[in-house]
């Protein structure tokens, strides 16, 4: 009954800003209160490498290529998840997932598509 939904995403220029969501369905509950949090991203003939998580504390981490130009962040009451996109280059362009872990089960949603023109 979980769903995750991406959404937000499309073409932006270089050096402005963009904020992706991840929405979770009602039948989710607070699952992303209690649960630490992913942002992925993949683009063509990469890996889907980790961009940004969020942990059950409100803890947050980037990796290298986004730190100081993306955050992470949550709404408890809106049941969603967001990245936002500052500063953004031309190697940002992917498909952005969101991820959660509950339990023994992994959550995605199915990726919303980021543009990044120079």
């Amino acid at each position: 009954q979980v769903q995750l939904v991406e959404s937000g995403g499309g073409l932006v220029q270089a050096g402005g800003s963009l904020r992706v969501s991840c929405a979770a369905s009602a039948a989710s509950g607070s699952i992303f209160k209690d649960n630490a949090v992913g942002w992925y991203r993949q683009a063509p003939g990469k890996q889907r490498e980790l961009v940004a998580t969020i942990t059950s504390g409100g803890s947050t981490k980037f990796a290298d290529s986004v730190k100081g130009r993306f955050t992470i962040s949550r709404d408890n009451a809106k049941n969603t998840v967001y990245l936002q996109m500052n500063s953004p280059k031309p190697e940002d362009t992917a498909v952005y997932y969101c991820k959660v872990v509950a339990g023994l089960y992994a959550y995605w949603g199915q990726g919303t598509q980021v543009t990044v023109s120079s």
